[in-house]
């Protein structure tokens, strides 16, 4: 027991390590740009169709389970708000980031896991290429943008989903639809949840890039090197989550 937490507290400070570089790095002078940019095509635009139709689904079957015990209590009108209110504060930003923990952080633990055990790592730093900025620092800097973007795409796709659920028992234009939803939500709804995205997004990416440079022993070690950072960043978007429910309950009870 006491070897096992030793060995999970060594894995926390050699991510905190790994992480802190980052903050070092991405101030320096010589930025890839291009790198950058093909990460936010990789991370956003390729990641579009999967969170479109999570997105919608999740709308869609929040609005349709929560219809029967909405109409016990004559609140019908109710379900719009309940929906985006749901959406935006947690069910979307959780679970877009979990999508993206499977499919981004295991591609990027992939990725550098490869170039790791083929040695293509040690021959950039040879080439005088620093590695951890054109590899790391580009990936977690694409992965901190494109995670938000991609949270609010989902929420507007999550309430087009529900105004679809809303008018499968009923009729509700447009107009009335968002005008009840904009009149539930305030800022103190949206603002600390898309703050918490650009969280899910860093942790997303240091992770899977910590995970394939630290990938050894073949070929085996790629896949353990992905399976890994799903694991670990699908745990530390839980974690994120729970400290900012706490920070935000705090903060307006203050």
């Amino acid at each position: 027991m006491e070897t096992y937490f030793k060995k999970n507290l060594s894995i926390v400070g050699n991510i905190a390590s790994f992480s802190s570089r980052f903050f070092k790095e991405i101030f320096k002078p010589g930025f890839e740009w291009k790198e950058f940019i093909r990460q936010c095509f990789v991370v956003g635009y390729q990641s579009l169709a999967l969170v479109t139709i999570t997105g919608f689904i999740m709308g869609l079957v929040l609005t349709i389970q929560s219809r029967p015990a909405m109409a016990r209590f004559g609140a019908e009108s109710m379900i719009p708000g309940m929906v985006s209110l749901s959406l935006i504060r947690e069910i979307a930003p959780v679970i877009t980031a979990l999508i993206c923990a499977g499919r981004v952080s295991s591609g990027i633990g992939a990725e550098l896991g490869s170039m790791k055990v083929t040695e293509q790592i040690d021959a950039m730093e040879v080439s005088a290429i620093n590695p951890y900025r054109y590899l790391v620092v580009t990936r977690t800097l694409a992965t901190t943008l494109m995670i938000p973007i991609l949270v609010l795409y989902a929420d507007l796709i999550g309430i087009m989903g529900g105004f679809i659920g809303i008018n499968m028992h009923s009729e509700s234009n447009v107009e009335h639809y968002f005008s009840n939803i904009f009149e539930s939500l305030e800022y103190a709804d949206i603002l600390p949840a898309i703050i918490k995205t650009f969280f899910f997004g860093f942790f997303i990416g240091i992770i899977g890039c910590y995970e394939g440079f630290n990938a050894s022993g073949g070929t085996k070690s790629v896949g353990k090197a992905a399976n890994s950072a799903v694991v670990i960043a699908s745990l530390m978007i839980f974690i994120i989550d729970l400290i900012a429910v706490q920070v935000t309950d705090l903060f307006f009870e203050l």
